[in-house]
């Protein structure tokens, strides 16, 4: 069974792919120079064999132009012909019937052409003819009443082959030479990008992120190689990140989990020994599994959080056009139905913005909680929406006792929390996920102090294009639906 036509080509494909660079600059320029060679070669061979048949061509008329003239001095029966030499040039005269004379002992030449006829007639004046098949070429030239020929045998290609050998020779002289040059080449132009495989290699061997690639060569290779650092630093910057957030949930969470574990503890101990009912009395057994529920309330908060903050930018939600004050009144309501004790004063409009829904409620639910833990029961959480310019601006202020100026540049840091915040319920990653949801919808996020006295938390947004309206005809009037 014969194998399909194209198998072969996709197989030579596959081979040539898997071959190295520097392999693969070795052979295009050993074979652009077997090209470049067998081209040269070519030509030299047209050129060499035109150039002598030129010359001889040349030669005949010269030599047919003095028997002209000798045989129009001395007639054609006269005129003296040269001896045969043995070798060369042969001659011939054509007399006026269509007789020929030639010297004696000069081998016979093919017989007088019709066209060369012709020439001795006086139709023409001259006449070069190749005769292939009998080796010759004949030069016909009118003289007198008849013509003198003067022949030459064709030159013995010989020198052709002599120079064909010799530019075959040097051609190969050359592929084999630009072999090892364009290897040799190859691995010098190429040793930057060996020594950055190796130290490439060295890094996933190792996982040490902090040893940069110097910066060598030019060009493409000084690109690639600050590349790949700049791959390095993002991969440094990922790592220490990752690691600042392992340490910190440790730390967040060592608490509420020794917490915890002593309460369980007590009422294991307790309940082994029998004596649960007697040593905790219903007032501080109630107390005390209000502590577990707050406890596990805010491991599952913290986890929550950790979950989301660790996710970074990394969203399945899709980015859409919205209302940010339907988002507002959404995370309001969330709000007072998890705390019913925070008392939150709404002044919204309507401002269109393109983001993710859920992501934006849960910041501004943050935003609504971090100030419920700061403001007095008798006074709300005032939460503020309006369009400013090309922004959404949305302000959450308190009546709090407000941030000190030295913890405002970390309000918005991972676990930050101020002393004061100290005994306050909270992880410290509320205002930290506020803020990476700002940024990766293009926005900022500041803090300053309210006309209240408390903190003055604001959020600016770009702004989009509302939706255009719906239109549609009531009794033959147009009418606005939004």
């Amino acid at each position: 069974m014969s194998r399909p036509a194209g198998r072969e080509p996709r197989r030579l494909t596959r081979w040539w792919r898997r071959r190295s660079l520097r392999t693969r600059l070795t052979v295009i320029a050993a074979t652009a120079i077997a090209v470049s060679v067998f081209v040269a070669f070519q030509v030299g061979i047209e050129l060499l064999n035109w150039e002598l048949q030129d010359t001889a061509e040349n030669q005949l008329r010269a030599d047919s132009r003095v028997l002209a003239t000798n045989a129009e001095r001395a007639g054609l029966a006269q005129v003296q012909l040269p001896p045969y030499p043995g070798s060369g040039r042969l001659v011939r005269v054509i007399l006026p019937d269509g007789s020929t004379r030639t010297p004696v002992g000069q081998p016979a030449l093919p017989p007088v052409s019709e066209h060369a006829g012709r020439v001795a007639q006086g139709a023409s004046a001259d006449l070069m003819e190749s005769n292939d098949s009998d080796g010759y070429f004949i030069y016909t030239l009118r003289a007198g009443d008849g013509a003198v020929q003067v022949a030459r045998a064709v030159a013995d290609d010989s020198p052709i082959t002599r120079f064909g050998s010799g530019m075959l020779l040097i051609g190969l002289l050359c592929v084999v030479g630009g072999a090892l040059v364009g290897r040799t080449v190859a691995r010098t132009g190429l040793a930057p990008i060996d020594r950055l495989t190796a130290a490439a290699v060295r890094v996933a061997h190792t996982q040490d992120l902090d040893a940069d690639i110097p910066d060598e060569g030019g060009g493409e290779i000084r690109r690639l190689i600050q590349s790949i650092n700049d791959m390095l630093a993002a991969l440094r910057d990922s790592r220490q990140a990752q690691r600042l957030l392992a340490e910190d949930a440790a730390h967040e969470l060592k608490t509420p989990l020794t917490s915890l574990r002593l309460n369980v503890e007590l009422l294991i101990r307790l309940d082994r020994r029998g004596t649960l009912d007697s040593a905790l009395p219903a007032e501080s057994r109630t107390r005390l599994l209000n502590d577990l529920g707050a406890q596990v309330a805010e491991l599952s908060t913290l986890a929550a959080e950790l979950t989301d903050l660790a996710r970074g930018d990394v969203s399945d939600e899709s980015t859409e056009l919205l209302d940010l004050a339907d988002v507002v009144v959404t995370a309001a309501t969330r709000a007072r139905s998890r705390v019913p004790d925070i008392e939150v004063a709404l002044d919204v409009t309507s401002v269109w913005v393109s983001g993710r829904p859920a992501a934006l409620q849960r910041a501004v639910l943050n935003l609504i909680d971090n100030a419920g833990k700061w403001s007095p029961a008798d006074q709300p959480v005032q939460v503020r929406l309006r369009a400013e310019g090309a922004s959404a601006v949305l302000e959450v202020d308190d009546a709090g006792p407000g941030i000190d100026a030295a913890d405002v540049p970390r309000v918005f840091d991972r676990f930050y929390r101020a002393d004061s915040a100290r005994a306050l319920p909270g992880s410290g990653l509320g205002l930290s996920i506020v803020q990476r949801v700002v940024d990766a919808h293009g926005g900022r996020a500041t803090v300053a102090r309210s006309a209240r006295g408390g903190a003055l938390l604001r959020v600016d947004l770009p702004a989009a294009a509302p939706p255009a309206p719906i239109a549609r005809l009531t009794a033959g009037e147009d009418t606005a639906v939004h």
